[in-house]
C-alpha cells in the first residue's frame, strides 16, 4: 500500500519529517539571480541596451564568443520526460520537478556547475530528441534524467550524434563510475585485483547495462548481467537490440539461469533492480566476496545479512556506510567537460573519472570506506581534473 501523503497545511504536524520536507520543498529549491548589477540608467545600458547589442554582433560574426560572453559554457540542462523516476515510475513530467530541481542544485553545490531543469511532455524518441537539440544553443551540456530503458539508450545516442556539447545520462553512466570505483577500492582493500573478480549484475536497465559496459573496459574478470528472466546471455531468442549487444560482452564462462544461479560462487553482487535476494543464495557466493545492494530504499539483500558473508558491502543509502550516490560523479564530470568545452563525455573520460574518484580515498581505506562521502570537498576537483585532461588526451576538448 502506498503511505498517505499529508500536505502541510491539512494539520499542524511541526515534528513529523513529511511535514519538514513539504516545508522545505514549498515554492521550489531555486532561483534564478542575476551575476551584475543593475542599480542604475547605466547599468542597464551595458547590460541590457543599447550595450547589449554590440554582444549580440559579435557573437553572430563569431559563434564561438557565446561560450565567453554568456552562461552557455557552464550552464546544464537537466532533461526528463518523467518516465523513471526514483523508484516512482512513469509519475509523469510535473511530478518529476522536485527531483530535476534537486539535480539542478547538486550541480551548483558540487561542481559550481549552473543547471536548468526542464521537464517535457512527450516521451517519443523522436520527440525528445528534436525537442532537445532545438533547445541546445542555450546549453553547454545535457545531462539526461529518469528516462526509461531502452529508449535512453537511443535518445542519448542520438543527441551525442547531433549535436557537439555533452550528452550524459547519468542514471546509466554515473551510476557505473561510481560503482567502479567502489570496486577498484574493494578490491584494494581486501588484497585483489579486480581482473580476478566474477561479478553479477541484478538488473539490466539503464543502470546495469551501462555498469556492465564500465566494468568490461575496466577489465573485470567477468560479468553476467540478470533481467527478470534469468541471465542474459546470447542463447536468449528474447533480447532487446541492447541486451544482445551486452551478452555479447559478458558471460565469459558462459553461466545460464536464474539470478541465484548465477551467484553461486559469484566475488560480486551489483544490484540495480529492487527485489529480495534470499538469504541463502547470498550463503552460495564466494569468501570474502562484496556486495552492491543499491536499490532504494529497500537494498535487495539488506546489509545486516550482506555482512554475514560480504568483506565489503555497499548501498544506494546515507545511512549505512559505502554510499554508492551519483552526486559522488556528475558534477565533476560535467565541470571538468565544461571547462575545456568538450564535444562530448567520451569511454575514457567516465573511467578517468572512475579512477580519481576511487584515489580520494586510496589512502584512507577500510571495508567500510571504499569511497569518499558526498560531502568530500577533494571529490569534485579531482574528478573536474580527471576528465579535462582525458578529453584533452582523447582529442574531445576544444580549449
Amino acid at each position: 500500500m502506498a503511505a498517505e501523503i499529508i500536505h502541510p497545511n491539512t494539520q499542524d504536524t511541526t515534528e513529523d519529517p513529511v511535514d519538514a520536507v513539504f516545508a522545505l520543498h514549498r515554492g521550489g529549491k531555486m532561483e534564478v539571480r542575476a551575476t551584475v548589477p543593475v542599480r542604475d540608467a547605466d547599468d542597464l545600458s551595458l547590460a541590457y541596451t543599447p550595450g547589449v547589442a554590440r554582444v549580440c554582433t559579435a557573437i553572430a560574426e563569431q559563434p564561438e564568443l557565446v561560450n565567453d560572453y554568456t552562461w552557455k559554457s557552464n550552464t546544464v540542462a537537466v532533461v526528463t520526460d518523467g518516465t523513471a523516476v526514483l523508484g516512482l515510475g512513469d509519475i509523469g513530467p510535473e511530478a518529476s520537478l522536485p527531483v530535476m530541481e534537486g539535480k539542478a542544485i547538486l550541480f551548483k553545490q558540487f561542481g559550481g556547475v549552473d543547471a536548468v531543469p526542464i521537464a517535457l511532455a512527450c516521451t517519443g524518441v523522436d520527440e525528445i530528441v528534436e525537442t532537445v537539440v532545438r533547445l541546445a544553443p542555450s546549453f553547454g551540456g545535457v545531462n539526461l534524467e529518469d528516462i526509461s530503458a531502452p529508449r535512453c539508450f537511443e535518445i542519448e545516442r542520438r543527441l551525442q550524434d547531433a549535436l557537439d556539447i555533452p550528452i550524459f545520462h547519468d542514471d546509466q553512466h554515473g551510476t557505473a563510475i561510481v560503482t567502479t570505483a567502489a570496486l577498484w577500492n574493494a578490491a584494494k582493500v581486501t588484497g585483489r585485483e579486480i581482473s580476478s573478480l566474477r561479478a553479477v549484475i541484478s538488473g539490466a536497465g539503464a543502470a546495469g547495462i551501462a555498469i556492465a559496459k564500465m566494468l568490461v573496459a575496466a577489465g573485470i574478470g567477468d560479468v553476467a548481467v540478470c533481467d527478470r528472466k534469468g541471465v542474459v546471455h546470447e542463447g536468449r531468442g528474447d533480447l532487446t537490440d541492447v541486451k544482445a549487444e551486452i551478452a555479447a560482452l559478458t558471460n565469459r564462462t558462459g553461466v545460464e539461469g536464474s539470478l541465484a544461479d548465477a551467484l553461486n560462487g559469484a566475488d560480486v553482487f551489483i544490484g540495480v533492480s529492487g527485489g529480495t535476494v534470499p538469504e541463502d543464495v547470498v550463503a552460495t557466493m564466494a569468501e570474502g566476496c562484496f556486495v552492491f545492494a543499491m536499490a532504494n530504499p529497500t537494498p535487495e539483500i539488506h546489509p545486516e545479512v550482506a555482512h554475514k558473508y560480504a568483506a565489503v558491502v555497499a548501498t544506494g543509502r546515507s545511512d549505512f556506510p559505502n554510499q554508492i550516490n551519483n552526486v559522488l560523479a556528475f558534477p565533476g564530470i560535467f565541470a571538468g567537460a565544461l571547462s575545456v568545452r568538450a564535444t562530448r563525455i567520451t569511454e575514457g573520460m567516465k573511467l578517468a573519472a572512475a579512477k580519481a574518484l576511487a584515489g580520494v580515498v586510496a589512502d584512507e581505506l577500510t571495508p567500510q570506506k571504499v569511497i569518499p562521502s558526498p560531502f568530500d570537498e577533494r571529490v569534485a576537483p579531482a574528478v573536474t581534473k580527471a576528465v579535462a585532461e582525458a578529453a584533452r588526451a582523447e582529442g574531445v576538448a576544444r580549449r
